[in-house]
């Protein structure tokens, strides 16, 4: 999975004490696992469609 984050310095994002909410790491992560998720099927695509068209100019 991909560990690049980008990470904003927003009075919003961080409290006076720097803690970090678990919450907000939950949806970081849950919004991770779909780019991830979506990344994984385009390649599986890409590959068998690959597979596919060697295979008929092969049998041709």
């Amino acid at each position: 999975m991909s560990t690049q984050f980008k990470f904003h310095k927003n009075s919003s994002d961080y409290d006076s004490r720097s803690s970090v909410k678990v919450t907000d790491l939950l949806t970081r992560l849950n919004e991770e696992k779909k780019i991830e998720k979506k990344r994984n099927l385009a390649l599986g695509v890409a590959a068998v469609s690959a597979v596919t068209v060697f295979g008929i100019i092969l049998t041709i």
